[in-house]
């Protein structure tokens, strides 16, 4: 699927000059050489316009512009050489197969080409034709050939060898070289007759090519130096549009009137002194961070992000209780049942149970729970209690955003993983209030690149910092010939009272004959290797229902071993597990895995995680050495950022705004540049109604398009 942004920024280029009013919007088989049947075949390129054709970037380069004499030429490099054709000819091998030879010669020697059964090569290389060939130099038997050559004769335009050579996406009935002739010819009449969206000033401060020049040298470039500066116009081009559309919707979210709500020093010193453990710096700079803004006359707007275990709940529910405090309610959602009972459980000790010394904040009662599990009549007690006030904090999860919740003076909503909500889902618990204090939490160690990019709109409470006294876990990679050493580490733990999770990439085998299966495995490890533990099983193919009933019953010990896939990776808290086993561990992200070892490690007990990938060439996997070198989840990110991309961070945020075609979310001078130019041009003209403005503003509208959650800060 092409990317959504690519589509967006031919939207923007659309706007054309001159007599071509439609030309951009045509469809791409008026083009000569096009026609339907390849328009056709275009459109599974994501191809139907020719401005389309023109943002189909180059998804590779072949560098062909150095020109060697077959004298020169060494095995593995890529080069063009200038030849005459000596001879050509077709004839079968002894495997049946049908091979055709060039033999072609300079000054200095001579070189075979070779295909096989491509006999029609036959037929345009003929004898004593001068023509530039581009390829890789390879041997068979014994000397230098290149298999598959690139070539043309000399007195034509040399589109495919003897310069950096574009290439592109293919599908079927598609060939490199008729689409590279078809966008040479493309691109050459119509990039002149885009249009460039950036303000001249502002184009000539960031130092970039023009919109016509970068689409010429992005496609055909003369050297190097045009290509980067081509692809760093549409990379700019991309960062920039996103900072401008988070930095909008953040002034938007801070002209929304909100209600402040303010405690004293001695309060916060009140409530502190009565939790159970001593806070760490970075949950009391986190809450000193929140405090401050439910205290302004605009709503809160913060992500609260660290890694497992740092006590991000602590900190939300302080926050939260200083809005209940003034009178107001609050909410939490979480992504799963079995999340939303955790927290509930949690929350409702620490506000409702008190002591002499320090009371309970609650009564028991103002607390509740609302789930898809939730009675019909505990439902109208919930409903109830929140028309008339009297329920100060309701957990849940999607359920609380139904019609039949209203609340009487919501005024802060926290979301838990937030990036498992849609951007619709996340409105509609706002729109259960008034502009309602917001606060987004996530387990996932954000990179800074992404919070001033994706996350841009949000202001960032960063958790760094893990509790006093947890200790970390020790990752190890074992062979998977060594598997039967971790069965027994796992049976000895058992022993001493303690239990074990085994993650697998797939549920039921078939779907990929090299990697283990769990549905397979639970019956295998439960008859053959633990026959006398209890081995419990749980996976995405359950019903909601059945999987909170699984982990239920692996908390309460019913279970000593859980066969799992990657449907325990977020927020399931069982202390008593000390044993994460990952199998297919090279199939895994960082971020995965890092979430995976999270889930234990949760007790006193020092926990262990074993790293067994499909076979032994993947022990040397950069993910599972780097998982053994750290457990700082931010630093596993920004590696994680750099191997896969973003998409892992942010699941259905914003999702229009991830796909980026050029633009790299670990370039990070880039984004900064974006920023301060982004920051800059708003500060003087914030709606962007100025006349040079006008044609950013259309592209703006195009990028961010209302589908999508333009000003939606949810």
């Amino acid at each position: 699927m092409r990317s959504k942004v690519n589509t967006r920024l031919r939207e923007i280029a659309s706007k054309p000059m001159g007599d071509d009013s439609y030309g951009l919007e045509a469809p791409v088989s008026v083009i000569r050489g096009v026609g339907d049947k390849q328009g056709a075949h275009l459109i599974k390129l994501g191809v139907h316009k020719i401005k389309d054709l023109l943002y189909l970037f180059p998804r590779r380069y072949d560098d062909y512009s150095k020109l060697k004499t077959i004298n020169q030429l060494q095995y593995g490099e890529e080069v063009t050489i200038l030849a005459r054709v000596v001879s050509i000819d077709a004839f079968q091998t002894k495997k049946g197969k049908r091979l055709v030879e060039a033999v072609v010669s300079d000054t200095t020697g001579a070189l075979r080409l070779l295909w096989m059964n491509q006999d029609w090569h036959v037929r345009f290389l003929k004898k004593d034709l001068f023509i530039s060939v581009s390829g890789k130099i390879d041997t068979y038997l014994g000397r230098p050939v290149i298999w598959y050559p690139d070539y043309e004769p000399i007195d034509k335009q040399q589109l495919h060898t003897n310069r950096i050579v574009p290439v592109y996406p293919l599908t079927a009935k598609i060939t490199q070289r008729w689409l590279r002739r078809t966008q040479f010819n493309t691109v050459r009449y119509w990039a002149p007759r885009v249009n460039d969206f950036l303000p001249n000033q502002l184009r000539e401060e960031a130092q970039l090519l023009k919109t016509n020049d970068a689409l010429l040298q992005v496609h055909f470039p003369e050297n190097n130096e045009a290509l980067k500066a081509a692809q760093r116009r549409f990379a700019f081009d991309e960062l920039f549009l996103l900072q401008i559309g988070v930095l909008q919707q953040k002034q938007q979210w801070q002209q929304l009137v909100g209600h402040p709500y303010t405690v004293t020093d001695e309060w916060v010193a009140k409530r502190v002194a009565a939790l159970p453990y001593e806070l760490t710096s970075a949950q009391k700079r986190s809450l000193d961070e929140i405090r401050a803004d439910i205290a302004k006359d605009h709503p809160m707007n913060r992500l609260l992000q660290g890694d497992v275990g740092s006590g991000k709940t602590i900190v939300a529910v302080m926050g939260m209780a200083m809005v209940i405090e003034s009178g107001a309610q609050a909410a939490l959602m979480a992504p799963t049942s079995i999340l939303a009972e955790q927290h509930y459980q949690t929350i409702r000790r620490l506000l409702t149970h008190g002591t002499a010394e320090h009371p309970a904040f609650l009564k028991e009662g103002q607390v509740r729970l609302l789930t898809g599990d939730t009675g019909q009549a505990e439902r109208g007690e919930i409903f109830t209690g929140l028309e008339s006030g009297y329920v100060k904090l309701l957990i849940g999860t999607h359920a609380l955003i139904e019609d039949p919740v209203t609340f009487k003076n919501l005024q802060m909503v926290v979301v838990d993983e937030q990036h498992r909500f849609g951007v619709s889902q996340r409105a509609a618990l706002r729109n259960k209030g008034d502009n309602p204090h917001l606060l987004v939490m996530t387990a996932t160690p954000i990179p800074r690149s992404l919070q001033f990019t994706i996350f841009g709109d949000l202001d960032v409470s960063i958790m760094d910092e893990m509790p006093a006294g947890r200790l970390p876990v020790t990752t190890m990679i074992v062979y998977p010939t060594e598997r039967e050493r971790v069965y027994q580490t796992i049976r000895k733990q058992v022993e001493e009272g303690y239990q074990a999770f085994i993650i697998y990439p797939l549920v039921e085998a078939g779907e990929n004959d090299e990697v283990k299966a769990a549905v397979d495995e639970q019956v295998r490890l439960q008859e053959e290797i633990f026959p006398d533990l209890k081995v419990g099983l749980v996976h995405g193919r359950l019903k909601a229902a059945e999987k909170d009933a699984v982990m239920l019953a692996f908390r309460a010990r019913q279970f000593d071993i859980l066969v799992s896939t990657s449907v325990v990776e977020v927020g399931v808290d069982i202390p008593n597990a000390t044993i994460m086993v990952i199998e297919g561990a090279n199939h895994f992200g960082l971020s995965q895995l890092h979430q995976f070892r999270g889930r234990v490690g949760r007790g006193d007990a020092q926990s262990l995680c074993f790293l067994i990938p499909d076979n032994e060439s993947a022990v040397e996997n950069r993910r599972l050495q780097v998982m053994t070198e750290t457990n700082d989840g931010f630093r596993l990110a920004e590696v994680d950022l750099e191997e896969r991309g973003p998409g892992d961070f942010l699941g259905t945020r914003q999702a229009g705004a991830i796909d980026l075609k050029m633009a790299s979310l670990a370039d990070t001078v880039l984004i900064k540049q974006t920023r301060e130019l982004a920051t800059k041009l708003l500060g003087k003209d914030p709606d962007l109604n100025l006349e040079e403005n006008q044609d950013l503003k259309i592209a703006v509208a195009a990028f961010w398009p209302q589908s999508d959650g333009a000003g939606d800060v949810s």
